[in-house]
């Protein structure tokens, strides 16, 4: 079954949500831009939000996913493996036709 993507105009910022964790696997283990880490506001209930474009959640996914095939920590990857799987569902969800 194939999940219909939203249509969005190129450029648009999608909402992300990430959780306290997330930003530190990020920050503390990625070669992120920090501009992205800055975006991440506090959203309610221990989540961050933070709004990105489909470009940058490509780069951003691109980094966990580089730390998480480089990690030789289990965990580690585990985890980065995680948050990779649900940023590229967030942006798979959207089609800005690029």
């Amino acid at each position: 079954m194939t999940m219909r993507r939203k249509k969005i105009e190129p450029d648009t910022a999608v909402p992300v949500t990430l959780t306290l964790r997330d930003k530190e696997l990020i920050e503390d283990h990625t070669f992120t831009d920090t501009e992205y880490v800055k975006r991440l506001k506090p959203g309610g209930r221990g989540k961050l939000r933070g709004n990105f474009t489909l470009e940058d959640l490509d780069d951003l996914t691109g980094y966990v996913a580089a730390e998480a095939n480089h990690s030789k920590d289990k965990e580690l990857k585990k985890e980065l493996d995680g948050l990779w799987e649900r940023l590229t569902k967030v942006m798979e969800s959207y089609d800005d036709g690029g």
